[in-house]
């Protein structure tokens, strides 16, 4: 495989760990536009124990999916108290202070960024991500997720049938920042080198856009939205500097087409039904 694809597949494959970060959380019914940050929490984690202490970088991934779940965790609570576009907003502000305080943490390069890190194989990238999507697909399968969907439909009324809520949206804040500082991780050793740009606004609208594109009410809609985020502009470089604005037009268009994104339920279950037939 040349160099140029094994770095889209790894690309496709962070972006997909990334995706299902935002997708734990939002199967609870909150959009977290703050993901970035706690990729921005995992990479440099990662980063400073695999460079500077010389720990392996999968035993570094989980210390560093732990940190962060601890801090989304921690997020979470306060977060509990706001929902829709303000629940965005503060998340949003979250990852803006990540960014803020990483631009001036001068132990870990501030604006200059921080290296070192020794490449990952593709193979890595995806061990990681292909583990992720199937925990979260048999979590999908169990009745654990019955109760995630009924706190997201009537959070009152799960409450009422004795869910609790909060102990349910805390947890997926916490998972979903766990997932996301490993995408970090991964991010950061497959470019063996980051800066806090790299983990601006910009990359948490990717993530949610993933979500929405692929489809947010199945799992293996963040996979299908990470493969067109990274796929469809590289088929569009025929078209040089208009290659975005066409590309911003491809997205409108399938979304005018299919709101509900790529994939979901009643499209899976028509594929299932048909390579059974």
């Amino acid at each position: 495989m040349s160099m140029y694809y094994a770095g889209i597949l790894s690309d496709i494959g962070i972006l997909l760990l990334g995706a299902l970060s935002v997708y734990i959380i939002l199967a609870t019914g909150q959009l977290s536009l703050g993901n970035a940050g706690f990729m921005g929490i995992g990479a440099y984690i990662t980063s400073w124990l695999t460079v500077e202490a010389g720990l392996p970088i999968t035993v570094a991934l989980v210390i560093a999916a732990l940190v962060s779940g601890a801090i989304g965790v921690a997020v979470g609570f306060p977060a509990l108290r706001l929902k829709g576009i303000y629940l965005a907003m503060a998340t949003l502000g979250f990852g803006e202070v990540v960014r803020s305080f990483l631009l001036n943490f001068a132990a870990m390069g501030g604006p200059e960024g921080f290296h070192g890190m020794h490449h990952i194989s593709t193979g890595y990238i995806w061990t990681w991500a292909v583990s992720v999507l199937v925990l979260v697909m048999l979590i999908e399968a169990s009745p654990i997720w019955l109760e995630i969907r009924a706190v997201r439909d009537d959070e009152t009324a799960a409450g009422l049938v004795g869910l609790n809520a909060t102990e349910i949206k805390v947890g997926a804040f916490g998972c979903g920042a766990a997932v996301a500082a490993i995408a970090g991780g991964l991010f950061a050793h497959h470019h063996v080198y980051i800066e806090p740009g790299n983990f601006s606004f910009e990359r948490s609208v990717d993530l949610v856009l993933a979500v929405i594109l692929g489809g947010s009410t199945v799992a293996s809609g963040a996979l299908a939205g990470a493969v067109m985020l990274v796929i469809l502009p590289e088929y569009l470089r025929f078209l040089a500097e208009w290659r975005f604005a066409a590309f911003g037009a491809l997205l409108i268009a399938m979304l005018l087409v299919r709101r509900q994104g790529l994939l979901d339920r009643a499209l899976l279950r028509f594929a299932w039904r048909g390579s059974r037939a």
